[in-house]
């Protein structure tokens, strides 16, 4: 897991967020209702829940994250916890969570924890990278480090298919009543784009090498991807992204 950087995340990488609204939109929240943020982040989201009227708890396994959603939505509740284990008082009317589930390579664990804090009828209504997520970008960096003679890079994530996270929810308790798996190529800000997404996403990996290792198979995973993810000049990520609807049943 990345050590975030909650500062270039939002002010390089907000598009996470902000392309997270449709998901917002799917959730459809009440006024009235208490929703759980299953990996807040930086509290874009939660606050957009909120201003529907709805009561919002969020929470994040970064502290930095956190410290930077506290600081921009005071009123709102703001938690440390893993989704793995997470285990708060409250029963939710529904959980929401956006571009976090990918990075827990346990789903089991935590679509019981979801069911557990949902009442019943309760909605879980998620986006996250779906099978084929990032592929150029992965292997990229996985054949730059390899042509160096680099410490092999590990995938990082959880990319499942439509088919196989919608039985791992129906074995946990719950009904899916709408899940789509979809491209979404996504622009990257500035001419250094694929560079600043590998540093933000793949941080963990790059920080364990040393310049000039580091600089290197930066150099050359840009190489590799100039060609695949670079159209008139702008670079797009590669995204495939799993969106589902829910209902805890059992």
């Amino acid at each position: 897991m990345n050590d975030w950087n909650a500062k270039s995340y939002d002010e390089t990488h907000d598009y996470v967020w902000q392309m997270g609204t449709g998901v917002v939109e799917l959730l459809d929240p009440k006024a009235g209702e208490l929703i759980l943020d299953l990996g807040c982040g930086t509290g874009h989201l939660s606050a957009q829940i909120a201003a529907r009227g709805a009561k919002v708890v969020g929470f994040d396994a970064s502290p930095a994250m956190l410290e930077t959603a506290r600081r921009e939505f005071p009123d709102l509740d703001f938690r440390l916890a893993d989704a793995r284990h997470f285990d708060f008082p409250e029963s939710f009317d529904a959980v929401f969570s956006n571009a976090a589930l990918h990075w827990i390579h346990e789903p089991e664990l935590v679509i019981k924890r979801v069911a557990h804090h949902l009442k019943l009828g309760g909605r879980f209504v998620a986006e996250m990278g779906g099978k084929g997520n990032i592929a150029a970008l992965e292997t990229a960096l996985r054949d730059a480090a390899h042509s160096l003679d680099l410490p092999p890079f590990e995938d990082f994530n959880y990319f499942p298919s439509l088919g196989e996270y919608a039985t791992l929810l129906e074995n946990g308790g719950f009904e899916v009543g709408f899940a789509t798996l979809f491209d979404r190529p996504t622009p990257l800000d500035g001419p250094r784009g694929a560079r600043n997404w590998l540093l933000q996403f793949r941080g963990a990996y790059l920080d364990s090498l040393e310049n000039p290792a580091r600089e290197a198979v930066l150099e050359e995973a840009e190489k590799r991807l100039r060609p695949l993810l670079l159209r008139d000049g702008q670079w797009f990520a590669d995204y495939r992204r799993l969106r589902f609807a829910a209902r805890k049943v059992g």
